[in-house]
C-alpha cells in the first residue's frame, strides 16, 4: 500500500482551506433558511454559503457490538450527519466526546446521525475507549488513515456537517462543547427544516 507523499497531504489540505474561504465567500447561498442559518452564526458556527458534495466512504465499525460490522455514508443520506474525525489519544477529541453523546442522544431520533472516524488504530482500543466512556454513537475505523487524507485532515478533531441531501454545509476544526444552549438551537433548527 503507498502513502500519500506529505506534499499532496499539504495541497489537499491547501484545497480542503480554499474550499472552506470560498464557501464563506460565495455568492449563492443555501436554501436551509434564515432561522438556520441566524441559529448557527449564534452558535459560532457560521455555515459555509454553498453546500459541497461529500466522499463516500464505507468503513468497519467498532464497539458496541457493532465490530465488523461496516458504516457507509451514503446509506445516511436523508439525515442530517455530524461526521467527526478523531482518535482516541488526542486530548481535545476525548473532551469533547461527551458532549457529542448529549447531542447523538438528544437529536438521534430526530434525524439526526453521527459517525465518529477514528484514524488509524484498531479495534480493540477503539471499542474500550467507547465501552469505557459510554459511548453509544456508531465509530468507525479509518485504519490507514485514507477516509481522513479524502477529506484534508491534518488535525483532530475535525467535524462535518453534512445536511439531508447529503451535502456539506459546515466544517470545523478543534475540540468544542456541543452541548450548549445556542448549539442545541442551531440543531434543532437544522433537523426542522427539509423534514
Amino acid at each position: 500500500m503507498e502513502r500519500i507523499p506529505p506534499l499532496l497531504k499539504r495541497l489537499t489540505a491547501l484545497a480542503v482551506f480554499a474550499f472552506l474561504v470560498l464557501s464563506a465567500a460565495a455568492s449563492d447561498p443555501m436554501d436551509l433558511g434564515e432561522n438556520v442559518r441566524q441559529a448557527f452564526s449564534r452558535a459560532g458556527l457560521p455555515l459555509a454559503r454553498e453546500k459541497r458534495p461529500v466522499i463516500d466512504f464505507s468503513l468497519k465499525l467498532a464497539g458496541g457490538g457493532a465490530d465488523g460490522r461496516t458504516a457507509t455514508l451514503g446509506d445516511l443520506k436523508g439525515k442530517v450527519v455530524f461526521l467527526n474525525f478523531w482518535a482516541t489519544w488526542c486530548p481535545p477529541c476525548r473532551a469533547e466526546m461527551p458532549s457529542m453523546e448529549i447531542l447523538y442522544r438528544r437529536f438521534h431520533g430526530q434525524g439526526l446521525e453521527l459517525l465518529a472516524v477514528d484514524l488509524m488504530e484498531n479495534s480493540k482500543t477503539v471499542s474500550a475507549f467507547l465501552s469505557d466512556n459510554n459511548l453509544s454513537f456508531p465509530a468507525a475505523l479509518d485504519s490507514n488513515g485514507r477516509v481522513g487524507s479524502n477529506y484534508g485532515i491534518q488535525a483532530i478533531p475535525a467535524t462535518f456537517i453534512i445536511d439531508r441531501d447529503g451535502k456539506i454545509i459546515l466544517y470545523t476544526a478543534g475540540g468544542r462543547n456541543w452541548n450548549t444552549p445556542a448549539i442545541i438551537a442551531a440543531f434543532e433548527e437544522l433537523l426542522k427544516h427539509g423534514n
